[in-house]
């Protein structure tokens, strides 16, 4: 099997995962594409390895809570005239268990072996728990 990764990105300026979709679904609709993406100043420089069947895993007040697979990486020049990368991703949310993670700056590389994995598809829907209970049920491995 080729080698992949996948990306973690605190999810700033939305409190939940339905914040964050209902940021996306406005922000998509400006687009060409309709795809939801997320802009950032970096580039992956593993770019093969998250085409090749990386996630960007969404942090919410220290839990990781959802995915979204990436479809590619586009190249955009901000308002300033600097190239940026937009990381075009899969519409819709995918719920993980929940793990927590400490607060970091921009995206980090995730590997495969330490992502969460996905919610049963019968879980999909499930209201999300409060994210301290989450996060403590998720501390003491229950989650």
């Amino acid at each position: 099997m080729d080698k992949f990764t996948h990306l973690i990105k605190l999810s700033a300026g939305t409190e939940s995962l339905e914040t964050l979709a209902a940021w996306q679904a406005s922000r998509a609709a400006q687009t060409e594409d309709g795809l939801p993406r997320h802009v950032t100043r970096m580039w992956p420089r593993r770019e093969a390895e998250v085409l090749n069947g990386g996630s960007i895993y969404w942090v919410f007040k220290g839990l990781i809570q959802c995915r979204q697979p990436i479809l590619r990486l586009d190249p955009v020049t901000g308002s300033d005239g600097v190239e940026r990368c937009a990381i075009v991703l899969q519409p819709g949310l995918i719920r993980v268990t929940t793990a927590p993670r400490r607060p970091f700056q921009g995206w980090r590389y995730l590997a495969p072996e330490d992502a969460p994995r996905d919610l049963p598809a019968n879980r999909q829907d499930e209201d999300a728990l409060p994210p301290e209970l989450a996060g403590a049920l998720a501390e003491i491995g229950v989650l």
